[in-house]
């Protein structure tokens, strides 16, 4: 190795050896290019074992050899893998430890380890169907598949590429000639091998979750299985036409809960059985769940997980997380089929094997034996079991062959005297093994797992047996190792090498133990736990309880100072950032009275303050700076040797680049975990921590400033040595070996690492080189104790992940032959004694806990002592009060004392009402909320109970025993008010939206032929109606009015024609859409075949094959809801109807009560007046029972609640069981006893009364002695009266009982036959209960049809809107494209008409029409690469030339078609041009058009394939529903109805008697029966009737036949005629439609009136300026002759001029000076006349240019 890998992931060093091996060995050939086919790898090449295998790394400048380490024996077991158990042969196992995978004979113990290949650890091992290889899947970046010989452990083949970071699973095919591997996160790459050429033959993603197996098929190796989190997928080699590939169906869990999925077997017939999370197996069939296999009674199959199926021989095994391995029937499996909606199928195993409590088998996996075959288990529980799956009499026990401890490995311990190590983990046990032999030598169980262990040093222990354990309960063992043999008396005896016995145990913490440390004198131990705390021990024969000291947070280490420091010092340090110094406690100096905390003991504080991102900042700092001192140094260079040139350079600096931001100083939120840490020198300390700060060993130092509060220190270590490649894999573990100065560190990842040490201590220099070596596994191996031996010649390290690696420190050279272990004697008197009672309760006191519990139990006795004394005290006092009240009672009255004078002081009594009043007042407000909570319970409870509950009354008859009672009901329930009010039902849903469907089907029906109009014709329609809107009409001729009125009655007419065809298309298209089709049936013909039908009569039975099921009859949940509704509603109804008579019967049994009392009242008082013997006994006054007062039940007051309280507190002491209910008795005893006046017997009564009378006749006699005769005749009267009222009364009375027992009576017969409806009604609800019990077993499936026939008919609708756009987008298409083509056709045709007949120049302007324009581009996009390839060779330009002249043509053409030809219009070439360039957009939009409507077409096609799936599964789907509905209707079917019938009713006699089976008999109401019977007749009726119609109609029908055939006929005939009449006529076929829409030429003809409108416009105009040319002809001519007359003046001017010059000259020579002065006058008005004629002849010239301008303007 070159270097250490930074991580996990990186490659070991070797690999490009590997890669130049593999190369050199597969071919001897050099490197084939990609396309020449791979040569095969011999069979008989291997790789080499040294250049494979990853081993120790040292850097570049240690001195530490290579081999420091030599690797001993593993005495682990990673348990808690799935698979991580390989049988080679029947002795020998494979197994994952770490970077080993270690092979070991299970019958001598050797162990053959082989280290993975790249350090990254390793993922699986399986093993090959032959026993001959096996194959280790690694871990780390890109990891390998190596390839071993078994049983020589060579290196076949390697594996490449198949995974990112991991391999998670592989396994052989049944042949062993492929390998199937699977990945790990990220990537999940299932991959299959052709493994012995080392080639990738197929790979794919298994999954995006975690994958945990992958298995090939037994019977079928083109099929594999992978499973894991919540999945399961079946895979398949497929031949598809792109070669062979993967392809997975991803199982389905439909309706079971999901489940992650951990074992799978394929069954031989293609089916799968899984496991699941919850025990139960999985029948996979099809990529869904068959069943669901249970056991009996809905048991589950395993208590817990299934983490295997096996099928071997043809029996399936399943093996569980609960230690059991059962078999089941195959068959039975195969074949199951669900018998309920549940899914669920119950059967029983054949065997099963359970191996014990605390078992919790992974895998196994079988092996042959001498013909023999046996099974090998792996336990998570720490344990390799061999078993015999034969299940007979002669099957072996199962044999647990290996034991290990199960998870992670918390702590362990060397003797300081031999070689014997011990350690302890989670799984409860701690173990002592004998690293000189690689053997366990015994184990102890406890109750709960061990955190922490300490092997006693021989200053406290001299024999080296002694060993402290700590648990994570808080409790701390002490144990000692022993040999047995040495007892006294058991020499011989004992079969254990070594034995532990528990010395003594205590519980000094409430939270797990986590770290035990002896001192070096040997006089104090120290326990430090999770609950912040660290307790101190007295060593002696028994450990004694110093006491303890709290600490900032939960303990991580504790460590003792050396003994090279002069005081005994112990540093702890805690998880959370501190660490804390404190002196040895001395035993005996603390007062331990009443607690053991210890306050008073000098702590010193250090709270770790984050120093790593103020190094990261002064790193980059120099960094950056150094990188300036470069920069600067190359340019000063620079300057150097340009001026060594003779070059002048400018001495101006460079503007630097500005700089990146430094990053800020990062102080973590949550304080880094110390790891580990140790002494350095008195109060200095060196710490190793994790998250945010590692990478660094910190040294530090406690300072001597007493704050306070730690929590707010902010330390800072004072030096900082850097680790290399530590950021994220800190040291948790550091130990020293004193024999070779070396350090050890334990690795997060699992590695060892040993750096040198000097005698100066530790430095950067020293820590910089270093030997590094993967030990444990790289993931969940963190090393948690690194230990030497004691002779420093043996290294020990054990990890989370289970392993114990032992390694030799010295060479082999220097290792002694023979190491035999020296088990410690035992104790003296051990033998004798008692077994030490260990603490079993988790939840025991810990010592500080039982001493403040005896404090407080002490505190609380003193209290009671105290509270004791006062009361004898005031007893005391109470007792001579009462005696001053005897003797002051003794005393004469005038001497004794009143009450009041006794009371001292008057306030003190008011003092103490107003606190009693006080105290009640808060005991009320205390138990407000109490109260106010039993009140809402009370409410409750009488809304639960009772309001939802009518009193059952019972009235009783006055003189009979007849009774009657209500019915006792419950309110009504909201969900079926609810489900009655709910009329729209899901199926009235679905039917609505058939219904929809079906006319939208309908309503599609008219041809499409009609839609699409010609935009032609829609052009002449906006024309037509663009001439039919009114305009300034301007003034023109006759001609062109009615031209244009010719032209308006064209397009009436073409109107009017248009019209006329349209409307006879209507009319053919309604004709046709009347029409009815092959399959048309008549509505009205349907609905009476319908009523027919509905009322034919025939019942047919529900359970016949011909019973067709309407869509009235399909019963749904809520259709049978609002049956059962409706039904309870009406009982219920009948019931209160006549709870109601029944009340109304009890008011008139008290209304007669009271009559009958006032009754008896008045007889009372006639009875006063008569003799005793004239007396009639008066009737009994009835009494209402209890029972017809129910309601009085329910009332209370205070006095029935303490009654009842009595009662109860009697019954509670007795502890007898009362006849009857206490509380009922007390409520009838207030709420029923008679009143006072009406209590009593009557004949009491009367007894009464009677005796009064008596006393009132004495008294009448005393006062009237002797009566008159009138007085006697008087009383007789009134004697008669009386005893006249009295008969009467007493009748009343009776007739008063005897009619209210006749209402009783009567209501009781109505109410008897209403009791038998309501159970004929009552049966009726448990036949709609049941039927409505099945009804919701099946909605769920026809919810789910129903759903997707709603779905599907959604779809439907959206497809077939989708495709009226389509269908409308491709006409707007068609159209667009359509008139494109007219254009392009009116282009050509107005390039012929600009052409005219025989141009000379017409084919090359058709060239120049016609021809592409793209060859022009060509030649431009061609100049411009040549003007941008100025300064290439004229070689390599010719070709590009010659190029584009054959692209676009010869220059000629370019040339021609950019200059007009000679002797051509120049206005008709620029006309072509621009036609050409109007015809190439036209053929532009014409393409992109085309290619629309192409993609439309397309996209429409696709639709309506999908349309026709869509109804196809929609009928599919409406045929599933019918069928279940059948199949609804037949499981209703099988309902057993109960009819009650009596003997009158039953008609179907055999022989005169009752039939024994009723099974083929049918039950009809009175009305059904005769209805059928009246029908018969009817139907008779109706039938004749029908025979007659029927008559009727055929006749009718061959009559229409015949009509139809004549017209057919005569149709025939008329098209033979209009063909022969046109062609004669036309000499073709012709279509009339297109004549009449084509006949005239609309456009053209408005064009023509345009151009007349025109022509009269250019007419009127040219008129106009040929009268404006006239009138200026006149002006002309009139200023012509101004002029010639102004001319004709001036000649005649002239001439007088001249005559007057010829006279004056005259003049001049005749007389001289005489007229000098008149001849200067004569020149002057010359000149005057000569000017003027000038300015004339100036306008002359003007008039004339503007008449020739005039002209002009005329032209």
């Amino acid at each position: 190795m070159e270097q250490e890998p930074a991580e996990d992931a990186e490659a070991d060093p070797s690999e490009d050896n590997l890669d130049k091996q593999d190369n050199t060995q597969v071919s001897s050939e050099p490197q084939k290019r990609p396309e020449e086919v791979k040569e095969k790898i011999d069979e008989a090449f291997f790789y080499t074992y040294e250049d494979v295998y990853s081993g120790p790394y040292a850097t570049d400048d240690t001195e530490i050899p290579i081999d420091l380490l030599i690797f001993k024996h593993s005495f682990g077991y990673d348990c808690t893998r799935p698979v991580n158990l390989m049988i080679m042969d029947r002795n020998t196992v494979g197994y994952v430890a770490g970077n080993q995978v270690i092979l070991q004979n299970l019958k001598t113990k050797y162990q053959k380890h082989v280290r993975s290949s790249r350090g990254g650890g390793i993922g699986f091992i399986t093993a090959h169907p032959s026993k001959e290889y096996f194959a280790v899947g690694e871990k780390g970046k890109k990891p390998n598949i190596v390839i071993y010989t078994y049983p020589s452990v060579r290196p076949y083949r390697i594996l490449k590429g198949g995974t990112e970071v991991a391999y998670v699973f592989g396994d052989f095919n049944r042949t062993g000639t492929l390998l199937a591997s699977v990945g790990s996160s990220p990537d999940y790459m299932l991959t299959i091998w052709d493994w012995k050429q080392e080639e990738t033959l197929l790979r794919s993603k298994a999954f995006a979750q975690d994958v945990y197996k992958v298995m090939f098929s037994a019977e079928n190796e083109e099929h594999l299985t992978t499973c894991g989190s919540g999945h399961i997928r079946f895979w398949k080699m497929a031949l598809t036409l792109t070669g062979l590939k993967l392809q997975g169906a991803l199982g389905r869990f439909g309706k079971t809960a999901v489940s992650d999925i951990i074992g799978f077997v394929e069954l031989p017939d293609g089916k799968v059985v899984s496991g699941t999370e919850w025990g139960n197996l999985l029948l996979w069939e099809g990529g869904l769940i068959k069943v669901e296999l249970c056991q009996v009674g809905h048991k589950p199959c395993h208590e817990g997980p299934v983490s295997q199926l096996v099928f071997d021989e043809g029996e399936l095994y399943s093996v569980g997380k609960d230690g059991v391995i059962r078999m089941w029937n195959f068959e039975v499996v195969d074949t199951a089929d669900p018998v309920d909606d549940t899914g669920l199928v119950e059967m029983e195993p054949m065997n099963e094997l359970w191996l014990g409590k605390n078992v919790s088998l992974n895998f196994i996996t079988k092996i042959h034996d001498h013909g023999q075959s046996f099974w090998f288990a792996q336990d998570t529980s720490g344990a390799i079991w061999k078993l015999d799956l034969t299940f007979s009499n002669m099957s072996h026990d199962p044999e647990r062959v290996c034991t290990f401890h199960s998870g992670g490995i918390e702590a362990i311990g060397v003797s300081p005297f031999t070689c014997l190590m011990a350690t302890t983990a989670l799984d409860r046990s701690v173990r002592i093994y004998d690293f000189s032999s690689n053997s366990q030598l015994s184990i102890i169980k406890f109750k709960q797992g061990g955190t922490a262990l300490a092997w006693a040093p021989a200053v406290v222990n001299p024999e080296g047996g002694l060993i402290a354990v700590g648990f994570e309960d808080g409790v701390v063992r002490i144990i000692e190792v022993y040999d047995p043999k040495l007892l006294p008396g058991h020499a011989g005896q004992a079969n254990e090498i070594a034995e532990i016995n528990l010395k003594q145990v205590f519980k000094p913490h409430a939270a797990a133990v986590t770290a035990l440390a002896y001192e070096q004198k040997g006089d104090v131990f120290a326990t430090g736990s999770k609950d912040k705390t660290v307790f101190f021990f007295a060593i002696e024969d028994e450990y004694k309880p110093i006491g303890f000291i709290c600490v900032p947070g939960p303990v991580q280490a504790l460590q003792w100072s050396p003994p090279s420091h002069d005081k005994s010092m112990l540093l702890i340090l805690c998880v959370n950032g501190f660490a804390v110094q404190v002196p040895a406690p001395l035993h005996g100096k603390q007062d331990t009275v009443t607690t053991y905390h210890i306050k008073n003991l000098p702590s010193q504080y250090f709270h770790f303050y984050s120093i790593k991102s103020r190094i990261k900042l002064e790193e980059e700092i120099a960094r950056r700076e150094k990188e300036k001192q470069k920069k600067e140094k190359a340019r000063l260079e620079w300057i150097k040797q340009q001026k060594e040139l003779g070059l002048e350079v400018e001495g101006t600096k460079e503007e630097e680049p500005e700089e990146e931001p430094l990053p800020p100083i990062y102080i973590p939120e949550e304080a880094s975990p110390i790891l580990c840490g140790f002494y350095s020198a008195p109060g200095k300390f060196w710490l190793s921590l994790g998250g945010y700060d590692s990478g660094f060993l910190y040294h530090c130092e406690f300072s001597h400033d007493d704050e306070e509060d730690p929590e707010k220190r902010k330390d800072e270590p004072f030096e900082v040595i850097p680790m290399e490649n530590t950021d994220n894999n800190p040291i948790h573990q550091i130990s020293f070996c004193t024999r070779t100065p070396l350090m050890f560190c334990g690795m997060q990842d699992g590695s060892l690492r040993a750096y040198p040490l000097s005698e100066e201590g530790l430095s950067v220099g020293t820590l910089k080189d270093y030997w590094y070596l993967n030990v444990h596994d790289n993931d969940n191996g963190q090393i948690r104790g690194i230990c030497c031996s004691h002779d420093d010649g043996c290294l020990i390290t054990c990890g989370g992940d289970g392993n114990i690696f032992t390694f030799d420190l010295l060479s082999e050279e220097e290792l002694p032959k023979e190491l035999k272990v020296t088990i410690p004697p035992p104790r003296r008197g051990l033998e004798k004694e008692k077994a030490t009672e260990d603490i079993k309760d988790p939840d025991v006191l810990t010592i500080e806990e039982y001493k403040q519990k005896k404090e407080h139990e002490r505190k609380m006795k003193e209290a009671e002592e105290k509270k004791n004394k006062k009361r004898e005290e005031l007893r005391a006092l109470r007792q001579d009060f009462v005696f001053l009240l005897q003797k002051n009672q003794e005393l004469p009255k005038h001497m004794q004392l009143h009450r009041e004078e006794f009371e001292m002081d008057r306030r003190i009594f008011e003092e103490l009402d107003r606190q009693t009043l006080r105290r009640m007042q808060l005991v009320q407000k205390q138990l407000a909320w109490e109260h106010e909570k039993q009140l809402i319970g009370l409410q409750k409870l009488q809304t639960q109970f009772r309001d939802s509950l009518e009193f059952t009354l019972i009235v009783h008859a006055i003189q009979s025993n007849h009774q009657i009672s209500t019915y006792s009901l419950l309110t009504v329930s909201e969900k079926y008010a609810q489900d009655k009010k709910h009329e729209d039902s899901k199926g009235a849903v679905l039917k609505e939206k058939w219904t929809a469907l079906k006319e939208a089907e309908q309503a599609e029906e008219i041809p499409r032929k009609i839609i699409p109009v010609h935009r032609g014709s829609v052009a002449f329609e906006k024309e037509a109606e663009r001439l039919k809107t009114p305009e300034v009409r301007k003034p023109t001729t006759r001609y062109i009015e009615s031209r244009r009125q010719k032209i308006r009655r064209l397009v009436e007419k073409y109107d009017a024609l248009k019209a006329k065809i349209m409307k006879r298309r209507a009319e053919w298209h309604e004709l046709y859409k009347s029409k009815p089709g092959h399959n048309h049936e008549n509505s009205k013909d349907a609905e009476e075949i319908k009523e027919a039908r509905e009322n034919i009569g025939c019942y047919r039975l529900k359970s016949a094959t011909n019973y067709i099921l309407t869509e009235d009859e399909c019963i749904s949940t809520e259709k049978k809801m609002m049956q059962l509704a409706i039904l309870e509603d009406l009982i219920h109804k009948t019931k209160v109807n006549m709870n109601k008579e029944i009340v109304s019967l009890r008011d008139l049994k008290v209304s007669t009560i009271d009559e009958i009392k006032s009754l008896v009242k008045e007889v009372k008082s006639i009875q006063a007046n008569l003799d005793v013997s004239e007396h009639l006994p008066i009737p009994l006054i009835p009494q209402l029972h209890p029972d017809e007062v129910p309601e009085k039940i329910v009332e209370y007051n205070s006095d029935v609640l303490l009654k009842f309280k009595e009662e109860q507190e009697a019954k509670a002491k007795l502890k007898e069981p009362l006849e009857g209910c206490p509380s009922s008795r007390a409520f009838r005893h207030v709420f029923l006893q008679t009143p006072p006046g009406e209590e009593g017997d009557p004949m009491t009564q009367a007894g009464g009364a009677s005796a009064a009378v008596i006393e009132e006749q004495e008294a009448f006699e005393m006062e009237k002695a002797e009566p008159t005769e009138m007085e006697l005749e008087i009383l007789k009267r009134e004697k008669i009266k009386n005893l006249y009222l009295q008969e009467t009364l007493i009748k009343k009375i009776n007739t008063l009982v005897i009619n209210f027992d006749a209402e009783l009576r009567l209501l009781r017969h109505k109410k008897l036959k209403m009791d038998v409806q309501m159970k004929s009604a009552d049966l009726r609800c448990i036949t709609c209960c049941e039927e409505l019990l099945i009804l919701k077993k099946l909605e769920i499936h026809e919810d789910l049809l129903e759903e997707q026939i709603c779905a599907l008919i959604n779809k439907q609708e959206d497809i077939r809107s989708k495709l009226k756009s389509y269908l409308a987008q491709m006409e707007d298409r068609k159209c667009e494209i359509v008139m494109l083509e007219e254009r392009e056709k009116a282009l050509y045709a107005s390039f012929e008409a600009s052409l005219g007949e025989n141009n000379e120049f017409a084919d090359v302007l058709t060239d120049i029409l016609k021809k592409k324009v793209e060859c022009v581009e060509k030649e431009e996009v061609g100049r411009e690469a040549g003007e941008q390839n100025e300064n290439k060779e004229e070689d390599d330009e010719k070709p590009d030339l010659k190029t584009d002249e054959e692209n676009c043509g010869s220059e000629s053409i370019v040339f021609y078609d950019s200059v007009c030809p000679e002797g051509c219009s120049e206005d008709l070439f620029l006309n072509t041009i621009q036609l050409r360039q109007q015809r190439i957009g036209i053929e532009k939009a014409l393409e992109e058009e085309k290619k629309v409507a192409a993609d439309l077409k397309k996209e429409y096609n696709a639709l309506a394939i999908k349309a026709k799936e869509i109804e196809t599964s929609l009928d599919t789907t409406n045929r599933e529903l019918e069928a279940f509905q059948w199949e609804k209707l037949h499981k209703l079917n099988e309902l057993d109805v109960v009819v009650p019938l009596r003997l009158h009713q039953v008609q179907c006699l055999v022989d005169g008697e009752m039939p024994h089976d009723f099974s083929q008999t049918l039950v009809f109401t009175n009305q059904s029966l005769q209805y059928l019977q009246k029908r018969i007749v009817v139907l008779r009726n109706e039938k004749i009737m029908q025979r007659e119609i029927h008559k009727k109609s055929k006749e009718q029908h061959k009559q229409l036949l015949q009509d139809k055939k004549e017209m057919e006929m005569e149709i025939q005939g008329l098209e033979e005629r209009c063909n022969n009449l046109m062609m004669e006529k036309f000499g073709r076929l012709v279509d009339f439609e297109a004549v009449q829409v084509h006949s005239v030429n609309i456009p053209m003809e408005q064009m023509k009136v345009r151009i007349m409108e025109k022509e009269y416009e250019h007419f009127v105009e040219l008129k106009e300026w040929e009268e404006r040319i006239v009138v200026l002809q006149h002006q002309l001519m009139k200023l012509t002759r101004e002029n010639t007359s102004k001319l004709q003046q001036l000649n005649r001017f002239c001439h007088e001029k001249h005559q007057l010059e010829t006279e004056l000259e005259s003049l001049t020579t005749g007389q001289g000076g005489e007229f000098e002065g008149t001849r200067s006058a004569d020149i002057k008005e010359t000149a005057s006349l000569e000017s003027r004629l000038r300015h004339m002849t100036r306008e002359v010239a003007l008039l004339r240019e503007e008449i020739s301008q005039g002209r002009v303007d005329e032209m």
